[in-house]
């Protein structure tokens, strides 16, 4: 499927979500910030500062911001490179005032940390490290060189030289933690967002496939009373004909496209009501149903049904949800990926838990990758080997993410372990494979023997 088709862009296109009114916003609040900073030091602190060329730099801000908004609409989507030019020039502005107004003595040099963050959240990691290397070098440069703060007793105000240091090594340090901090943060919402869009498609397209049958019952139901008029009319209208031949085969005809009509309707009816009533369905049913699109795929697909630890003989009655069969579907197809030759279903229950056990005869899950099965956009890194088995396998988990998500949506807890086949034998034993168990509790997901009787009605007998 494509991107647009999908819902998910690449990491360069959300670049584009930001907008210009947004950054022109911040770019004023900036703006009142240094005059007001400027207007304290002179006014209340008695600094002696070049007013005139503090108040250029204020205005070049002033200019961007009033040519920005001549030239374009307020909610224009800024690309990468707009964007990365427009902090760029925000840097470069605050480290000219700050040279003017004391370089590293001043204390508003930790605003710099400002443009950085905002293009680790809204930009890509090129722009982001070209921000933040210009930022280190002016830095650098107005830690040597700077106008100096001197107060109204003609006294330079600097701060010790270690202090001096210890706060460059601050915000060359503040610089990188914030921008690594606010890109990773960035990224896995992104990512998560977007496998979170992708599982609600996922589900979307289970649910209209339910539905689909009570919407065929529907029409069936509705189409029947118009079908019934028009045999009632044709029926009068042969009497009237018996003279007229030729008009009376057609009424026959008509009689008998309607007749056709109602019993398609009538099939179809029965088939979207059993539809619509298989809100229901015993476990096995349900899990046939997942496992069948993936049966004739190569490998062997083995069941097993059985009760555990004093649970009924009687196969469990389940709520037949589009996000379990989903869910196991996506499992099932994940084991059969990677499987050797077999994989195996084994479906468990008690009185209280009703499990799933879904293994294969392959590889197993890579280990340093246990603990983040689930995930979504995992990529792992490719052997030659398995690259030419499975060329078009791409292995960014967002499958798994999509079955787990969908899973604890209907109660469930799964794990993911690499264990031992349970089918081979002892001298094979040291054979792995992959094993995800999926338990749900028997109250959220299993159907009540009151639930069954009531979803199925009384017996009654049938009228000769």
């Amino acid at each position: 499927m494509s991107d647009i088709a999908t819902g998910l862009l690449p990491p360069t296109e959300r670049s584009n979500w930001i907008r210009l009114r947004t950054l022109i916003l911040l770019r004023w609040a900036a703006i009142a910030g240094q005059v007001v900073a400027i207007a304290v030091a002179i006014l209340y602190f008695q600094i002696q500062l070049d007013l005139g060329l503090c108040l250029l730099v204020i205005g070049a801000s002033v200019l961007a911001n009033v040519i920005a908004v001549a030239i374009y609409p307020e909610n224009r989507r800024l690309s990468e490179n707009e964007a990365m030019l427009t902090l760029l020039f925000d840097v470069v502005q605050l480290s000219a005032l700050l040279f003017l107004t004391g370089g590293l003595n001043n204390p508003f040099a930790l605003m710099l940390l400002t443009p950085v963050t905002i293009s680790a959240t809204a930009l890509g990691r090129m722009s982001t490290l070209f921000i933040a290397h210009t930022a280190f070098a002016l830095i650098t440069l107005m830690t040597f060189y700077h106008v100096p703060l001197v107060d109204a007793a003609g006294e330079i105000q600097e701060l010790p030289h270690l202090f001096l240091f210890g706060f460059w090594a601050a915000l060359v340090i503040g610089i990188s933690f914030l921008g690594l901090y606010a890109d990773r943060v960035t990224s896995e919402m992104n990512n998560m967002s977007d496998a979170l869009l992708a599982t609600q498609m996922a589900l979307a397209r289970e649910q209209k496939l339910t539905d689909l049958g009570g919407v065929v019952a529907a029409a069936a139901h509705e189409l029947g009373t118009p079908l019934a008029t028009i045999k009632l009319i044709s029926s009068e209208l042969l009497d009237e004909v018996e003279d007229k031949p030729g008009l009376r085969e057609d009424i026959e005809t008509l009689r008998e496209q309607a007749d056709r009509c109602r019993d398609i309707l009538r099939s179809m009816g029965r088939a979207g009501k059993d539809d619509l009533h298989m809100h229901t369905a015993p476990l096995k049913a349900v899990i046939d149903e997942a496992a069948e699109p993936h049966l004739d795929r190569g490998k062997e697909i083995v069941f097993s049904f059985e009760p555990i630890h004093g649970g009924s003989p009687r196969m469990p009655v389940i709520y037949r949800r589009p996000e379990v069969i989903h869910g196991l579907r996506n499992l099932i197809q994940n084991a059969v990926d990677f499987a050797e030759s077999r994989v195996w279903v084994v479906a468990q229950w008690t009185q209280d838990e009703i499990s799933v056990r879904i293994m294969d005869d392959g590889p197993g899950y890579p280990s340093h990758l246990l603990g983040r099965i689930g995930d979504p956009f995992v990529r792992m890194r490719k052997s030659s080997e398995h690259q030419k088995k499975r060329p078009e396998y791409e292995g960014m988990g967002l499958g798994l993410f999509i079955a787990k998500t969908l899973l604890e949506r209907s109660g469930a807890t799964l794990s993911f372990a690499n264990g031992r086949d349970p089918m081979l034998t002892s001298e094979r034993s040291d054979q792995r494979g992959a094993v995800v168990e999926v338990e749900w509790s028997a109250s959220k997901i299993g159907v009540s023997a009151e639930a069954q009787l009531a979803a199925l009605g009384e017996n009654t007998p049938i009228e000769a």
